[in-house]
């Protein structure tokens, strides 16, 4: 493709790097961060397996500054565009090495443990361990096997050396040679973070404002969306990244909304909590969890930890997948969206909102009531009601790191044996994410027996009419809807050794 035939964004793309400011011109605002290592800067440690970000054998590590600290996070560079790490850190499995040839303690540790076979993956574990490596360890934390497989959850082996992947992350140990300089870093943060201030003052006047915009406040980000309407939003791109790798879509004009500090917050209130649209899945399903505990182990099999580190509940909830495993969770949960737009009110332009139930949200099959001038800011979760009984389901044919073939959400209430409400929500079974309203129906009032779950699970099974692709056929997926609906059942009744995470 000739680079010269789609427009490059006017702003140079700026990183700290092996301890010095990596700057590159004239990239494209589609171009993602694989290519521009591996082709532009030709650092080939990073491999590409997928291009999916699914495999993890392109996994980056990027850090942030974050209260005067720096926050590391394993990334999949073949789907992050490569602007999306301006003014951050970027290390790659050639960098952990000492000059002199002295490995790296997670290095150490695949080497003693045995963890490289064929070897095309390790420089994705070896990164992945980085960051858990800076994580826990670093600060004096042990690392136990779940927090293995968590951080490791996003990367595959073919060769299926997992067991000592996992025992090379278990016996990582600190080494204080090896210490990251993070002071250094942050300071060459904050004056990339200067730079681009003095900068945008500077050009404050010039009509061409870049072809990938990273907005900073929200007033900025609705502004650079009314002026630019036709322009690609993204916040993690872990959706948009497939579009670039396996849609071979082009996006000349992209509006990045990651940076947007007032929607990377997590608001509380009395009656709800706000998920900026900015907060990544894996904070988002944390915050939940606090409430709902059963939510943690749910958000855990959503994607692999790159996946929910980069992704934003925002982004999966606008993209309206009818497969995105938040949406049914959101809809049982009552959730609303808050959309924002910049638009004139009296002859005057300002920040107007308004709030959509998430179950009214969807038009058809990656469609909704979002107008072009909108960005979707925040979501809103009800906190739990006293008495309420919550239970999420995924069927996907791999336990984590997978898509689902059906998820379903159900929020019950049940007073003395009786069901007074109760909400579903189900994915993968129609053209958008959907709530199960007849089933609901057939709920309500009744008293919560096997009679009532045999006649809801007919009503559910009538309800929708799945396709059959790749992950299910359609009659698979009416019968899972009713074998979830029967585990609630058993769940909410009292049985243990129902689910997944039970079993050993």
């Amino acid at each position: 493709m000739n680079p010269t035939s789609h427009p490059v964004t006017e702003a140079p793309l700026r990183f700290w790097h092996r301890d010095a400011v990596v700057e590159r011109h004239h990239v494209r605002p589609d171009r993602t961060l694989l290519d521009l290592l591996r082709e532009d800067l030709r650092m080939t440690a990073t491999k590409e397996g997928c291009a999916a970000g699914d495999c993890g054998a392109c996994t980056v590590v990027v850090a942030e500054t974050v209260g005067g600290a720096l926050r590391y996070r394993a990334v999949n560079s073949c789907i992050k565009p490569a602007h999306a790490i301006d003014g951050m850190a970027l290390w790659t499995a050639a960098d952990l090495a000492q000059p002199d040839g002295t490995l790296h303690p997670v290095q150490q540790a695949m080497l003693a443990c045995h963890g490289s076979q064929c070897g095309f993956c390790t420089p994705g574990f070896v990164m992945s361990l980085f960051a858990l490596y800076q994580r826990t360890v670093a600060q004096g934390q042990a690392v136990d096997t779940h927090t293995a497989h968590q951080a490791l959850s996003g990367n595959l082996c073919r060769c299926t050396g997992y067991r000592p992947i996992v025992q090379a992350a278990c016996s990582l140990q600190a080494n204080a040679a090896q210490a990251v300089d993070e002071q250094r870093i942050v300071a060459a943060l904050h004056q990339l973070d200067a730079d681009k201030l003095d900068a945008g003052k500077k050009n404050a006047n010039k009509k061409n404002d870049g072809d990938y915009l990273r907005p900073t406040t929200l007033p900025a980000l609705l502004q650079a969306r009314a002026q630019h309407p036709q322009a690609q939003l993204i916040a993690g791109a872990t959706d948009a990244g497939l579009w670039l790798t396996q849609g071979l879509r082009r996006m000349p004009k992209i509006i990045d909304v990651s940076r947007v500090a007032a929607l990377r917050r997590v608001e509380h209130y009395p009656q709800h909590m706000a998920i900026g649209a900015a907060v990544n899945l894996q904070d988002a399903f944390e915050a939940l969890a606090v409430d709902r505990p059963v939510i943690a182990p749910f958000g855990e099999r959503f994607a692999g930890w790159p996946v929910r580190q980069s992704g934003t509940l925002g982004g999966n909830v606008a993209n309206g997948s009818p497969i995105g495993d938040s949406m049914p969770l959101l809809i049982a949960l009552g959730a609303q969206v808050v959309l924002m737009a910049w638009r004139p009110v009296h002859g005057k332009r300002r920040i107007v909102h308004r709030h959509v139930p998430l179950d009214s949200f969807y038009t058809g099959y990656r469609q909704s009531l979002l107008a072009s001038d909108e960005v979707l800011g925040w979501i809103v979760v009800p906190r739990p009601r006293p008495g309420e009984w919550l239970g999420v389901y995924k069927v996907s044919k791999r336990m984590e790191d997978d898509i689902s073939a059906v998820c379903l959400a159900v929020q019950l209430q049940v007073h003395e044996g009786r069901i007074t409400t109760a909400r579903i929500g189900a994915g993968g079974v129609a053209a958008t994410p959907a709530r199960a309203v007849q089933t609901e129906a057939a709920l309500v009032g009744q008293l919560w027996s096997p009679d009532s779950l045999q006649r809801a699970q007919v009503a559910i099974a009538q309800e929708f009419s799945p396709l059959s692709d790749l992950r299910a056929s359609a009659h698979y997926r009416r019968q899972l809807l009713g074998q979830l609906l029967h585990r609630a059942w058993l769940e909410s009744t009292g049985h243990s050794g129902v689910r997944l995470e039970e079993m050993a």
